[in-house]
């Protein structure tokens, strides 16, 4: 192990950032998208006003904007497996928001989550140190194959309505493809920084339409899964499939390093479980996700007996 660089401790503090922000953000929009009109694809730029409309809506996308700047810094200055299973953190961060800023309280397991998310994001740090492995380097066929297959699975589930099996879930199986969705931008922007060293010319790069893509299909399939599914739970598998999908490319595209020697292995790598257990010891408080959709139940009471 080796001290910690500026660049590390820089990253680090980017994606704790970005992973408060986010889940901060996470909650306001889905105050704000069960009091707007339903999303309807077939209606893009109609839909997207009026989610803006919602006060709610919109600072809540302020906040993700900023959290997103740094989930790029983080991006950029570590390695996508480790910036990513910081930022799941942040499916932690969600419930303590939950209990703090909408009035639940959180029962002992989900505080264990707590505590096992702080000692990985310890283990996380010790053991990170720049390294010439540590880039963005990565095998062009593996990027294309990794993208594709998230790609079509996102779109399995958000198709997956028509089964009439899975109808009860469609909230949590629009959530997972927004998270997808989210998973393939962060692994672009990632390629993106190996092109963005010549200048900005990098940004013709074809990832940068990848990026764009990803981000406005993300956009609308997790705005439909906050209206139609529990809020907690849709932002919480929103969250695991974003950061999981991406951890798994920082291995298995960028070659991202476990470590030097096996002491560093072996914490790392239980470091990456410890987050796995934290995210099963910390269902969403059913009160909260009752609690956010009291707006949409509102209107719909309101629109159904008209005064």
């Amino acid at each position: 192990m080796t001290d910690l660089s500026a660049s590390v401790v820089s990253g680090l503090g980017c994606a704790v950032l970005s992973a408060f922000g986010t889940n901060l953000a996470f909650l306001y929009k889905h105050r704000g998208a069960v009091a707007a009109p339903d999303v309807e694809m077939r209606h893009p730029l109609r839909s997207a006003a009026d989610l803006f409309r919602s006060k709610w809506w919109t600072i809540g996308w302020l906040v993700a904007a900023a959290a997103f700047l740094a989930h790029v810094g983080a991006l950029a200055l570590l390695p996508l497996s480790t910036a990513q299973a910081v930022l799941s953190g942040g499916f932690v961060l969600l419930a303590v928001l939950a209990e703090r800023f909408f009035g639940f309280q959180l029962g002992r397991r989900q505080w264990i989550g707590i505590i096992l998310v702080a000692v990985s994001l310890v283990l996380l740090g010790v053991t990170s140190k720049p390294s010439a492995e540590d880039s963005s380097d990565y095998s062009l066929t593996s990027l294309i194959l990794f993208e594709g297959g998230c790609i079509a699975a996102g779109l399995l589930l958000i198709f997956s309505h028509r089964i009439e099996r899975a109808r009860a879930q469609r909230g949590v199986l629009l959530g997972a493809a927004a998270g997808l969705g989210f998973g393939v931008s962060d692994v672009a922007i990632k390629a993106l920084t190996e092109d963005l060293e010549g200048g900005l010319v990098g940004l013709l790069s074809p990832w940068s339409a990848v990026v764009v893509i990803a981000a406005v299909g993300s956009f609308f399939a997790s705005a439909r899964s906050l209206q139609v599914g529990d809020g907690v739970a849709v932002i919480a598998i929103t969250s695991v499939a974003a950061n999981m999908s991406a951890i798994a490319a920082g291995m298995m595209v960028f070659g991202d390093p476990l470590g030097d020697d096996l002491v560093v292995v072996v914490a790392r790598l239980t470091a990456f479980v410890l987050v796995l257990v934290a995210a099963a010891m910390m269902p969403a408080p059913v009160r909260v996700g009752e609690a956010l959709d009291a707006p949409r139940a509102e209107r719909h009471r309101a629109s159904t007996n008209p005064a």
